[in-house]
Formats: structure tokens, sequence, C-alpha cells
């Protein structure tokens, strides 16, 4: 905490970039907006500084080499993570033999976070990614399962704050409610972003 701030940082997919650049704050509109308003409202004297650097299309490997710039030279207070959900999409719509399985998106996670462990302070938080298509038998929530389970490991192995957010998110496919959750199948309405800044903010304790 430099300065009396609290830095928190959110990193990730378009999920989490979702409209920053065009937001004057660079915050956006999705979770991470939602987040930020409900700790500035809810925790006024408290100065906290919020920094969203998702990037649309990124998986683990695009988070591996832009983290010491990105992650490190921050030196975050708390860094929240929801990668995940492109390293598999990119196994349903392309053809590109450069796919990052899971073994491989584990040992990039794995080295993600001994860097955070051995440079920085930083609470940990790492969000399950969240749904491929509002259908739970769908061929991309099905090739995610092993990711989440990762995301599980992770959280044991660098006692870091898990955040269910897969899980909320099946838990309401489960109710079989019509109101959709996304746009298409991934990128989130106001509906799904309020279940994932609910989810973050339920699980987070700081």
């Amino acid at each position: 905490m430099e300065d009396g701030k609290m830095r928190l940082l959110f990193i990730g997919d378009s999920i989490t970039e979702w409209g920053r650049h065009e937001d004057p704050e660079n915050i956006g509109s999705g979770y991470v907006r939602l987040i930020h308003d409900y700790y500035k409202t809810a925790k006024p004297e408290q100065n906290y500084e919020f920094i969203n650097l998702g990037v649309g299309g990124d998986r683990i490997s695009d988070l591996q080499a832009r983290w010491i710039r990105d992650v490190l030279q921050l030196n975050p207070d708390i860094i929240s993570i929801s990668i995940g959900i492109n390293d598999v999409w990119r196994q349903l719509d392309s053809e590109d033999p450069d796919q990052i399985y899971p073994e491989q998106f584990e040992e990039i996670y794995v080295n993600l976070l001994d860097h955070v462990k051995e440079k920085t302070n930083a609470m940990i938080i790492l969000m399950e990614p969240t749904i491929i298509e509002e259908n739970l038998e769908s061929e991309g929530n099905k090739k995610l399962k092993p990711y989440v389970d990762i995301i599980h490991k992770l959280a044991k192995k660098f006692a870091a704050t898990l955040v269910p957010t897969h899980q909320s998110f099946v838990s309401y496919l489960k109710t079989q409610a019509d109101y959709k959750l996304t746009t298409d199948g991934v990128h989130m309405n106001s509906a799904g972003n309020m279940l994932m800044a609910a989810t973050w903010i339920q699980n987070v304790k700081f």
C-alpha cells in the first residue's frame, strides 16, 4: 500500500476488459465496474485504486507475456485473475495447432503465481472461468471443467482466495430460468456481470 492507497488489480480477458477503453476511468462497464462501485460506496473512507488490465482474446500464455509489466511492476496489494475461457474457446473455434491444454495451462499459471509470491506481498484472488454457452451440456462447458479444477488446486497451493464464478453460473443455469446472462454464450450482459461481481464480493474479504 503506497501513499495510503490500496491498489486492486484485475487482469484477464475480454470479460474483464469489458468497455474499459471507452471509459475515462479505464474501469469499464463489466463486473470490475460493479465491484469498484460497491467498494467506493460501501467503504467511502477507504482509499482504493482500481486498475483494470483485461485484454480481449487473452489466454494464460498472453498473461505470461505481459506479467512483468502489468502485474509485478505495478506491485498491487490485491490481484484478481480471471482467465481460462479463451484457452478452451480457441479449441472449439480454431484449427490453430498452438492450443493450451490443461497441463500447460497449469504449468504457466503456477509460474505466474510463483512470481507474485516472490516479488510482491499481494493477496491473490483466483476466479473460476465462467461458462461457454448457457447450456450445461455444451462441449465448451465440458472442456472447461479441468481448467476449473486446476484453479481450485492452485487456490489451495498458493493460499489464494477462490471466487467460484463457474459454480455460480452453473447453479443459475440449473434453475432453468429463462433470463439470459450472456450476449453470445460467453460475454456477459448486465445480469451476468452482476452475478460475477456479487460472487466476488461474497467471497473476497479484505
